[in-house]
């Protein structure tokens, strides 16, 4: 049996292709970069990350982008020896217009260097790429219509590609709008069995969301609406643990075996809140005799384990302890927006240490200095040593929480005029105003202990969240009580909430003299 969810934490929008016995999973990052997440798998059970392809400036910069845009719901095929990955960069959320950029890019393996990015569009989002028998490419999308009179989500438009010109070609049309639930996006196109095969995601990405399938027998259409509509959903089962099931993505086995993977969101006990984000899980899957795809056992609500045929023992992961001295980050770690970290990181300035400067505010969507992995456990420690003097309440080092600039809890090193050197904590709540709370008063610490290094731990169990420091790393001395850990979630606030809780290093100097801290290390832990 594979247990749901195969990729934990803030892993959204799953698209899944295989290469012989390999399989591959691209994921969305939204700010965070680099941009798109890719997991391979040989077992459909354990997934290592292995990949984060858009990389370069040319390929994704996303500094100003507000919360919750860039990067969304990538597409990854293989087709000719080569991976295909389009994506689109969202540059606007609020308003009538999104302004989404998509791309096609290309690389013989997962893990190379991907060739400079071809524009195909700005029509909407959700690009996938579809490479049909006889040669051809084509491109769907979400159309957005930004007219106040109109739905804003407009329909899946369908268009050629030619690899030759490398462009978009003759006529585009929309071919799909979706079933009464409405908000349809996430288009993905298969063939088998002398029909075009569409899949969808419906009713927005959260409790409503579902997998819709269409079908017809020319590729431009008209689609023929699954009876069922809906294959996979959590919105009329609330109780169910794996709810926001929706857009999907399936792949074939060797043996023949269908799975479909596709997000869904675990709630915390008695919440609606999902501070973990959208995560993906996976599902068995049958073609009836009047082909269409239904889950193996009848159901349509997602399952939180499903049948494999080579059953294959699930990994187990306790934690890990982060060191800095490699000339590169692990892996577990992005940053957010800019694709010149060398501007506010260094591994070499301060050796065996991670060196941050102090940049823009916590509530930046610029250039700011902050280092951080998922929270992929309800229950979990981080800790970290970090080494900062200050002489200005406007610079500030520590550990943080953070969904996104509206949404933190920051412990952090500072300086107050009538105390010097202190810890104190920041918390953003997700109010519209960004107004900043202050839940504890700041508590004095020695200038050279500062320069020497604080030890600095976050303990999340479920609902709540407290922070710890400590002179040793030994003694620890309490420093909140314990704040709210749903305030860190796709459900909590406004605006575009697409992500989900990281927890890490970070940075500041607003008076713009780039004073700097250093991080001995980072340590993650994860409890039952």
């Amino acid at each position: 049996m594979i247990s749901n969810p195969i990729l934990s934490g803030f892993n959204p929008d799953p698209s899944i292709c295989r290469v012989g016995d390999d399989y591959y999973i691209a994921t969305s990052t939204f700010e965070w970069y680099p941009g798109v997440q890719i997991h391979h798998s040989r077992d459909l059970q354990n997934w290592e990350m292995v990949s984060r392809p858009l990389n370069r400036p040319d390929l994704l910069n996303m500094i100003g982008n507000p919360d919750s845009c860039g990067v969304w719901a990538p597409c990854l095929t293989h087709q000719d020896d080569k991976f295909y990955l389009v994506y689109t960069d969202v540059k606007r959320f609020d308003g009538n217009y999104k302004d989404t950029h998509n791309y096609l890019t290309t690389c013989d393996s997962v893990d190379g260097d991907w060739s400079e990015p071809v524009y195909l569009n700005s029509s909407g989002f959700d690009p996938s790429i579809f490479h049909a028998n006889d040669g051809r490419k084509y491109i769907t999308n979400l159309v957005w219509d930004h007219r106040s009179e109109e739905k804003f989500f407009g329909g899946i438009v369908l268009q050629e590609y030619s690899e030759q010109e490398q462009a978009l070609v003759g006529p585009r049309k929309i071919i799909f709008r979706g079933s009464e639930l409405g908000r349809t996006e996430g288009p993905h196109l298969y063939y088998r069995d002398g029909y075009y095969y569409l899949l969808t995601a419906e009713g927005g990405t959260a409790y409503e969301h579902a997998v819709t399938m269409a079908r017809a027998k020319d590729i431009w259409g008209p689609y023929e609406l699954d009876p069922i509509a809906h294959i996979v959903t959590s919105k009329d089962h609330r109780s169910a643990p794996l709810q926001k099931a929706g857009h999907g993505d399936f792949v074939e086995t060797p043996e023949g075996d269908v799975y479909l993977v596709h997000l869904v969101g675990r709630p915390l006990p008695n919440t609606d809140k999902c501070p973990l984000g959208r995560e993906t899980a996976i599902q068995k899957m049958r073609w009836t005799e009047e082909g269409w795809l239904r889950k193996a056992n009848g159901s349509s609500v997602p399952d939180s384990t499903t049948e494999v045929r080579t059953a294959s023992q699930r990994k187990s992961f306790a934690g890990r302890h982060y060191g800095f001295s490699q000339p590169v980050l692990h892996k577990d770690f992005q940053w957010l927006r800019t694709p010149w970290p060398e501007e506010f990181m260094s591994l070499e300035d301060a050796p065996g240490k991670l060196r941050l400067y102090g940049m823009e505010s916590v509530g930046s969507w610029f250039k700011q200095a902050l280092i951080a992995r998922r929270q992929q456990a309800f229950k979990c420690r981080v800790q970290t040593k970090v080494s900062f003097t200050a002489d200005s309440y406007q610079q500030a080092a520590g550990l943080i929480a953070y969904y996104n600039t509206h949404k933190f809890h920051y412990l952090h090193l500072t300086h107050d005029e009538n105390l010097g050197m202190c810890i104190n904590v920041m918390s953003c709540k997700a109010d519209r105003d960004w107004f900043l709370d202050y839940p504890v008063k700041p508590i004095p610490i020695d200038y050279e202990t500062a320069k020497a290094g604080v030890y600095l731990r976050a303990e999340i169990d479920y609902h709540q969240m407290t922070f710890e420091y400590s002179l040793d790393g030994e003694q620890w001395l309490k420093v909140t009580d314990q704040l709210d850990v749903g305030l860190l979630s796709d459900d909590a606030g406004f605006g575009a909430n697409f992500t989900g809780n990281f927890l890490g290093m970070a940075c500041q100097d607003i008076t713009g003299r780039r004073n700097h801290a250093d991080f001995d290390f980072f340590e993650y832990q994860e409890f039952e």
